[in-house]
């Protein structure tokens, strides 16, 4: 079984052979960010003991990326493979601080 934040870049490059629409892609991948990493959390969990990057602040830099997307798609824009590619690779590394700080 994959671990839950790898099933995005699966679910990624299956849309991409697949080629569906990019607004679904997008849609199906801020679904799964939002599942996968702890936006809910209080900050006191988020800033425990020794930090290798800032969580609250990366956590709040991809919510806003996020919720950007979502009003966007809401007005109908498409967005371009590349930016969803984007938001993977941003949502990737933002994922990886979060593990090494203990996180997720």
């Amino acid at each position: 079984m994959l671990p839950k934040f790898d099933i995005v870049f699966y679910l990624l490059t299956f849309f991409i052979v697949m080629k569906p629409r990019t607004p679904v892609a997008m849609q199906l991948l801020i679904k799964q960010v939002r599942d996968a990493l702890p936006f809910k959390a209080p900050e006191q969990y988020l800033c425990q003991g020794e930090c290798k990057g800032c969580s609250l602040k990366l956590l709040d830099y991809l919510d806003a990326e996020l919720t950007n997307w979502e009003n966007r798609l809401s007005n109908g824009e498409v967005p371009g493979l590349g930016d969803v590619q984007r938001i993977a690779k941003t949502s990737k590394k933002i994922y990886q601080v979060l593990a090494r700080n203990g996180l997720v």
